[in-house]
């Protein structure tokens, strides 16, 4: 059997994670969502900053169909569109409106049939950043840059029955809001500072979401990889 460990963050203790529920908004639509990163998942226990727990399980990951969009196979255009698809996004300007637009009929792929999504997570600071880059304030070598701020890793989402049929709970502990609201205020506050750094280098020669539009990119383009 082919089984990987777990984290889940909350605010309770979670022994039997249930198909169909949780926020249809978060970044992969409705789903269970984890990390392999304990101290990640502590951090998100206490996001209201109040004391939390961190369950931890294991995933029995035979045959299961997987979209690994950190895989060769996908570039941050997919997980985008992705996002997009799923969070409310405030899209203040004709061009975000158009990108919004662009990147769903070119770059979504098929994942709503998929029984676990491995991907980046869009927190506070990096929805932020994909929300730039399609008001075109960012290049894609910026946002790509952006997304490995604060070494948030990658989350894993749980999205059919079978998949939720296929994760056993193992234990939970207490996490003290003391110490991991203030690790999860204190990443969050270095990736927007590190990403100010950023912008203040002009990439006067990137590619920029109205240059993509402009060229008609498709999700094939070899640019992208």
């Amino acid at each position: 059997m082919n089984t990987i460990k777990l984290y889940h963050g909350s605010p309770v203790i979670v022994e039997k994670p249930l198909y169909g529920f949780g926020k249809k908004y978060n970044d992969y639509g409705q789903g269970f969502y984890c990390t392999e990163h304990i101290e990640l998942a502590k951090e998100w226990a206490c996001s209201i900053n109040e004391d939390g727990f961190v369950n931890e399980y294991e995933l029995n990951m035979d045959n299961l169909s997987i979209l690994n969009l950190s895989s060769n196979q996908y570039h941050i255009l997919n997980w985008l569109a992705i996002l997009l698809d799923n969070r409310l996004v405030n899209l203040s300007t004709p061009i975000a409106e158009r990108a919004r637009k662009y990147l769903l009929d070119n770059f979504l792929p098929d994942y709503k049939k998929c029984d676990l999504i491995i991907g980046y997570r869009a927190d506070d600071s990096y929805f932020l950043f994909a929300r730039s880059f399609i008001n075109n304030e960012i290049s894609l070598k910026q946002l790509s840059y952006a997304m490995k701020l604060g070494k948030l890793g990658e989350q894993f989402c749980l999205k059919s029955e079978k998949a939720f049929s296929q994760i056993s709970f193992v234990k939970a502990e207490i996490v003290e809001s003391s110490k991991y609201h203030f690790l999860k205020k204190q990443r969050d506050e270095k990736a927007r500072l590190d990403f100010l750094k950023e912008l203040e280098n002009d990439d006067l020669d990137g590619i920029y979401i109205r240059d993509i539009m402009r060229e008609g990119w498709k999700n094939d383009d070899q640019r992208l990889r």
